[in-house]
């Protein structure tokens, strides 16, 4: 009798959780379901020490990173820009309260560098004496607005998607502490032609982000993105536009100027310099929302 060996095929699928580059062709359609081809990249290392918060709630200050690239941080780092400062704590990519420098977000291992919410917790916490600032960083390069919808299929950080990722890791945070503020930049990935609409999208996020942390009133921070794009990209223009109407329908908001920044050669990300410019120019818009009613 002769034998017959069956060979099966066994398929195995991968969920593709990054992007080849940090900006997409500016579409707002529907966000597509992830494609069963997958690059997975080796997860960030865990850097600094772990370290605890203040016993005191009101003494521990967070801020929520979101957006995309330019807000995850793509700059050249320095020697100085990874040491940790002894009141700036972040949410590390294990959900655990660390001391350390830069880079804080873990987006894209490969990509990572420097962003400007580390220099903005910095002036935070030399302007809040007695208060320690902690970071959630929640970036992820890439990304539309639509990507940020709390119904997105699309689960960049497994298991969740980029919204939820963010309400879940700034609850976390806000157990022992107060959120005071939310510092969001992103629009690369949406300069297309549905850019006359962001401003719109934008403001109907933010106020999902207000109810969902039980925030109403938290400060909302953009930034204007890179006006180098604009040659390239001409919609940036657009993008730039709609951000700076905001504080006009949003409360509490305020926006953060990209004039004169630099790209650090790519067209799309800030520099070094430019990073911690900017941050400086989130750090007055946030004393600005701070101080504002609570009429637009």
């Amino acid at each position: 009798m002769k034998s017959i060996l069956l060979l099966v095929p066994c398929l195995v699928v991968f969920l593709q959780v990054v992007k080849a580059g940090d900006m997409t062709s500016g579409s707002t359609s529907p966000a597509p379901v992830a494609s069963p081809v997958a690059k997975v990249e080796e997860p960030a290392p865990i850097l600094g020490k772990p370290a605890t918060p203040p016993v005191d709630k009101s003494k521990f200050e967070i801020i929520l990173l979101v957006g995309q690239s330019n807000m995850a941080g793509r700059a050249p780092l320095t020697d100085a820009d990874k040491i940790p400062d002894p009141r700036v704590l972040v949410l590390n990519r294990l959900d655990q309260w660390y001391s350390q420098g830069e880079p804080i977000h873990y987006d894209k291992p490969k990509a990572i560098g420097g962003g400007l919410g580390f220099a903005f917790a910095k002036l935070l916490a030399e302007k809040e004496t007695g208060v320690t600032i902690g970071l959630v960083p929640c970036a992820f390069g890439g990304t539309s607005v639509g990507q940020w919808d709390p119904k997105s299929k699309q689960l960049l950080y497994p298991p969740d998607n980029l919204y939820n990722n963010a309400i879940r890791r700034a609850k976390i945070a806000m157990q022992l502490g107060k959120l005071v503020g939310i510092l969001w930049h992103q629009g690369e990935s949406d300069a297309g032609k549905d850019a006359g609409t962001y401003a719109a999208r934008l403001a109907k996020l933010v106020a999902q982000f207000r109810k969902d942390l039980d925030a109403p009133d938290v400060p909302f921070i953009a930034g204007e993105i890179g006006r180098f794009t604009y040659t390239a990209h001409p919609f940036s223009e657009t993008i730039n536009q709609q951000i700076d109407l905001l504080p006009s329908l949003v409360t509490k908001s305020a926006v953060a100027s990209a004039d004169g920044l630099v790209d650090k050669g790519d067209h799309l990300h800030f520099d070094n310099a430019s990073q911690k410019l900017l941050a400086h120019r989130y750090f007055d818009a946030f004393l600005k929302a701070q101080s504002a009613t609570s009429t637009p």
